[in-house]
């Protein structure tokens, strides 16, 4: 009697890993910024996604920050993330994840005509030329973030060193404006789209761009981990044609009314706020490859060693697996 009611129970149990393996892999993927970041702008377009529910189910997952992001892959807790060519170094180098793989863009900064983040002073300073900026007080994101990066290497290249020549504050993004104003800081990090405020643009001017500091930049990747990527390639495919052709619909200028309104609806905001920029070239580079600079990339990891935030060299292509989006892309032609 022992073995038939043996038998059965591994019949159930067989049965039942069966059914987990056919289930739909989930892909749960970090974002910071709507409509900056690709990940809850993919969400919003459903209709798009094939392959959702059936091979993949994907989760966005909200992070304040990429520190937290490098902790929650560390940890397993996401899938997909996104991460600046700075924290992609440090999650590489400093927490020993040499298993991270860069799979596909997000955007990049100060490629050809397209937009640049600018590091503003207000329109009464004396500060004229970056040599000007000596003994005064330079407000930043984070140190080493790649905003910072940008500006210690223009700095530097200006004969300007942190705490021999100036001093560095740290402050939130969206606070950059009220810093300027209230004059807490000299020079205030701007990105989009809080460059394009227009009261900031009535108190303020540009001094310098992050293109004039250090190129084209890289600014944001998608990297996932090489141990998911090979037990979920088929998964990982489906999601990256979904992806592509999502982004691609973002793209078109046919649809940047439509886009508009997402973006909207995602920030709570006026379309008014989006209308004038959105994935136009006033703002950053994206590709509808979504296919990373990689010899930006390079570049820009090697100036935050230069700058002494990093310990050592990284090879970008040992990091870097864009093998699934071509495949992906080969799908759409």
């Amino acid at each position: 009697m022992l073995r038939p009611v043996l038998l059965g129970l591994f019949a159930g149990v067989v049965a039942a890993g069966i059914a987990r393996a056919g289930e739909p892999v989930k892909i749960r993927a970090s974002w910071i910024v709507a409509p900056s970041d690709w990940t809850p702008m993919v969400a919003a377009k459903p209709d798009l996604l094939k392959h959702q529910g059936t091979s993949y189910v994907f989760e966005p997952v909200y992070f304040s920050g990429t520190p937290a992001i490098i902790t929650a892959m560390a940890n397993n807790e996401v899938e997909l993330g996104h991460l600046a060519f700075s924290s992609l170094a440090i999650a590489i180098q400093n927490a020993g994840m040499d298993d991270l793989r860069v799979i596909g863009d997000q955007f990049r900064d100060g490629e050809g005509s397209f937009y640049s983040d600018q590091y503003y002073v207000r329109n009464d300073s004396p500060i004229q030329k970056v040599e000007d900026l000596k003994g005064k007080i330079i407000a930043t994101n984070s140190a080493g973030s790649a905003v910072d990066i940008a500006m210690r290497a223009m700095l530097r290249k200006h004969g300007l060193e942190d705490k021999r020549d100036y001093t560095v504050v740290e402050a939130p993004l969206p606070t950059m404006k009220g810093m300027l104003t209230q004059k807490k800081a000299d020079l205030v990090s701007m990105v989009a789209p809080f460059s394009f405020d227009p009261e900031l643009n009535r108190i303020g001017r540009p001094l310098f761009t992050q293109k004039e500091a250090i190129g084209t930049t890289q600014m944001l990747v998608w990297v996932a981990r090489a141990e998911f990527l090979k037990k979920n390639r088929a998964a990982m495919l489906d999601f990256m044609e979904d992806a592509l052709r999502v982004v691609r619909w973002y793209l078109d200028p046919a649809n940047h009314d439509a886009a508009v309104l997402i973006a909207a609806k995602l920030t709570k905001q006026s379309p008014e706020r989006f209308a004038g920029w959105l994935y136009t070239n006033k703002e950053y580079s994206r590709s509808p490859d979504l296919i990373p600079d990689l010899a930006a990339l390079q570049a820009n990891i090697d100036v935050q060693r230069d700058l002494g935030f990093l310990s050592g060299p990284i090879d970008v292509e040992k990091y870097s697996d864009l093998s699934i989006v071509r495949e992906a892309a080969a799908r759409l032609r």
